[in-house]
């Protein structure tokens, strides 16, 4: 991977992460997920 598109990913998940964030935690139960679990879902971790 180029530094380009090592930093395009880190920007995309950072994106995603936030996103999820930002969702209530009904709306979060209706994807399948806790507020707990979204760092994981997002960075695999």
């Amino acid at each position: 991977m180029t530094v380009v598109s090592k930093l395009s990913r880190f920007i995309e998940l950072r994106r995603a992460y936030r996103e999820l964030q930002q969702i209530s935690d009904a709306g979060l139960k209706d994807i399948g997920l806790s507020r707990g679990a979204v760092k994981s879902a997002v960075y695999g971790k």
